[in-house]
């Protein structure tokens, strides 16, 4: 594509603090021209843990109203071209219709599913809004069929990275300088606890676990065995990558999703990437080319070891991956322009 966006006026709506992928998206639409003002959605968190979880669960009446009333007055005296929400699940059909009714286009965006079989229990406002929005971006397979059967206007995404976190190491980089074998870094969701607990302990292979909410998943000696940290961001995020030798990725089924953000970002990052399986990973990157897939714990382990084993074809398998993330266009702004671009009406795969 080489004809470059219109620049517009968007009021950017999403959670904006460090490390959100919203943040990035914020941030790339900046580098591709467009003029974009935040709402942040952060200051409208209820102080409380109670009223909070309260509002996640059930957004309406009083617990909503000033937030959508916020952003109304944002839209007043912004007159913004695009009103871009991301992940909504505090707004009303009437704050919708009254920003159609300013003149403002709604574009949603939500990396999250609210049609899978996860049931994350957020999304009442959301499913009462969505077929107001102008244009919807997708991530997932599963959401194409369903927009289209429903008639409404989307563009397909990939889940993306953000060139300015995630880049490889400094040339230098090797082994010496990598103290984490077979990683994984993320939330204990679904088979993950089963799945990693067996490398480590049935197949003795040297894991490394870092992430939130693992305590609600292993025992205490599991945990002590095999998480090195918390909730990691930005350059933390990076830099576990850059000191595994072995990255793992798994697909979220419960999300129908059909690729790893994980496994984007990890190939972004110049490492290896060993990824589960899946129809999204084998058209993302060629298999033992640009990554290495597995379909089972067995041959994750057996996989494992044989590329512990081997820092030069570990290292070349790395390299090439990141060139296909580069070359495919898997960054925030090549990801993003797609959405600018069909704004102005052009096709766009």
């Amino acid at each position: 594509m080489s004809e470059e966006p219109k620049r517009r006026k968007i009021l950017y709506v999403a959670a904006l603090s460090a490390g959100n992928t919203s943040a990035y998206r914020f941030e790339a639409l900046r580098r591709l021209g467009q003029e974009v003002a935040p709402f942040a959605l952060e200051p409208w968190d209820p102080k409380s843990r109670y009223v909070r979880a309260l509002q996640f669960r059930l957004p309406v009446g009083p617990l909503v109203a000033p937030i959508n009333r916020a952003l109304l007055q944002a839209v007043r005296e912004q007159r913004p071209d695009v009103v871009w929400l991301d992940k909504p699940i505090h707004f009303t059909s009437s704050t919708m219709e009254a920003i159609k009714a300013a003149g403002s286009t709604i574009v949603g965006v939500n990396q999250d599913n609210p049609f899978g079989p996860r049931e994350d229990g957020c999304w009442m406002q959301f499913l009462k809004i969505f077929r107001l929005f102008d244009l919807h971006c997708l991530f997932r397979d599963a959401d194409v069929v369903r927009y289209r059967a429903w008639g409404l206007p989307y563009v397909k995404l990939l889940f993306s990275y953000e060139p300015t976190q995630h880049f490889p190491p400094p040339g230098n980089w090797g082994d010496a300088d990598r103290d984490r074998g077979v990683s994984y870094t993320g939330s204990p969701l679904e088979e993950r606890p089963a799945f990693l607990a067996r490398l480590g302990e049935e197949f003795k292979l040297p894991l490394a676990v870092a992430g939130p909410r693992w305590e609600k998943a292993w025992s205490p000696e599991l945990r002590n065995r095999y998480v090195t940290g918390g909730m990691m961001k930005d350059s933390a995020y990076r830099e576990s990558i850059w000191r595994s030798k072995i990255n793992l990725a798994f697909v979220t089924h419960k999300n129908e999703d059909d690729v790893a953000h994980k496994a984007i970002e990890i190939a972004a990052c110049g490492q290896f990437l060993m990824a589960e399986r899946a129809p999204g990973h084998q058209a993302c990157f060629t298999e033992n080319e640009e990554a290495v897939f597995f379909g089972s714990a067995e041959e994750c382990a057996e996989k494992g070891r044989y590329y512990l084993e081997r820092p030069g074809e570990r290292a070349r398998i790395a390299a090439a991956g990141r060139l296909r993330a580069e070359r495919s266009g898997y960054s925030n702004d090549a990801q993003l322009r797609k959405v600018l671009l069909r704004l102005d009406g052009a096709e766009t795969s």
